[in-house]
């Protein structure tokens, strides 16, 4: 392959500026779509997987069928109480078994009333120990709650940072929740989890007290001796309560769930996300490539003369295939170049966006080379592949039917 072929393409692509880039058009938006729609997804993939991170591969999540959206177990019909726990703790395979509270209420501070994410810490040590190992529990600011703590409150990172109270939440701050007074004790690291960003955490008898609860949990989470055969304990937790509850197999108003099961759940959502994002973007890259193809066609039509006088001056028609090869692929390279480019870009700022609409750095954008690579080179297959029959039918123009015009 001469150097002149490339020349020559160039040139001629850059003679009809118009036409070349209505043609990139079609390229650079699937490309684009691609690029930025799966950089979010892998993003989101990993700011999602973040959130399940409190939970170990140790442990189990018992909750009661929900009735609507909510935090869990606050739309139930029917609460886990204490029989649930003790039978629960009574598997074999359970270590231990600790019952969680978890609700939204009033928050006021600094004469401003919100609502908050308020979740309970166990009384026992044991308990204690387990939730904070859970999410790697170390404070930015004061101390994490003690057993003989009453009447005090353990804030996230973000709560505390929050611009919503018009004033920032110190150690020492005194914060109504559900009209009852709280001291803050301790504001937490930021964590990978928004959930642990944005909670209140209270002992577990201030907040039975203060919400007028007894007897009722939204969550039981539970510790296996043996993390290889969680799935066996988690089949013999849900006979135990289909047992005590009077259900049958498949009447199940009760979930057991594995964070594995959590994660391969929110793996295949996301991977059907991209399957449809990337089937989007092979329509687009479909038309961008009968666009090419159709412009090479008018190309050739336009330059039957040219492509005339190049053969009677000993052009062969290899040469002039390759000049219409070279042209189309360049017509998919750069558009897989923009497209890359411009597909970057729109995912940065569509997380930028959301990150702000949201208050929280949830979204990240993940930079795939492998991706970006992969689709520049494969719009470049796309527009030399829709090159290939107006290549060959120009290289088979007749030199006399060309020159007559």
């Amino acid at each position: 392959m001469k150097k002149e072929h490339f020349s020559l393409a160039f040139s001629n692509l850059k003679r009809r500026k118009l036409r070349s880039w209505l043609t990139i058009l079609g390229i650079f938006i699937g490309i684009a779509a691609v690029v930025s729609l799966i950089s979010l997804g892998d993003g989101l993939r990993t700011a999602v997987i973040g959130q399940f991170g409190s939970l170990s591969v140790d442990k189990l999540t018992i909750q009661n069928k929900g009735t609507g959206f909510g935090p869990p177990g606050s739309t139930v019909v029917e609460k886990l109480n204490d029989k649930d726990l003790e039978a629960i703790n009574g598997v074999p395979g359970v270590k231990i078994a600790i019952p969680r509270i978890i609700r939204i209420t009033g928050i006021e501070y600094n004469k401003i009333l919100s609502f908050g994410y308020i979740a309970d810490l166990p009384a026992d040590s044991k308990g204690r120990e387990m939730v904070y190992s859970a999410f790697n529990a170390e404070t930015e600011e004061g101390r994490l709650l003690k057993e003989d703590d009453r009447k005090k409150v353990l804030l996230g990172y973000d709560v505390a940072n929050s611009e919503e109270f018009g004033k920032k939440i110190n150690v020492g701050s005194k914060i109504k929740i559900n009209n009852q007074e709280f001291e803050v004790i301790g504001i937490l690291k930021k964590s990978s989890s928004f959930q642990i960003n944005i909670v209140y955490i209270l002992p577990r008898e201030d907040l039975e007290q203060t919400l007028g609860i007894k007897n009722e949990y939204d969550l039981i989470v539970a510790e296996v001796e043996d993390k290889d055969k969680i799935q066996e304990v988690s089949d013999a937790i849900a006979t135990e309560l289909r047992k005590i509850r009077n259900l049958k197999e498949g009447e199940d108003d009760f979930t057991v769930q594995t964070p594995i099961q959590a994660l391969a759940s929110v793996n295949t959502i996301l991977n059907l996300i991209n399957i449809v994002v990337a089937g989007i973007a092979g329509i687009s890259l479909v038309v961008g490539g009968i666009g090419i193809a159709n412009t090479m066609y008018t190309s050739i039509l336009e330059r039957r003369k040219e492509i005339g006088v190049m053969k009677s001056i000993g052009a062969k028609n290899s040469d002039i295939a390759w000049i219409f090869l070279i042209e189309s692929g360049l017509l998919g390279l750069v558009g897989g170049i923009i497209g890359a480019v411009l597909g970057l870009s729109l995912a940065f700022l569509g997380a930028q966006f959301a990150n702000q609409a949201l208050g929280q750095s949830l979204f990240t954008v993940s930079v795939s080379y492998p991706l970006v690579l992969g689709a520049i080179l494969f719009s470049f297959a796309v527009g030399t592949i829709s090159g290939v029959l107006p290549a060959i039918q120009a290289s088979k123009t007749n030199v006399v039917d060309a020159l007559r015009g």
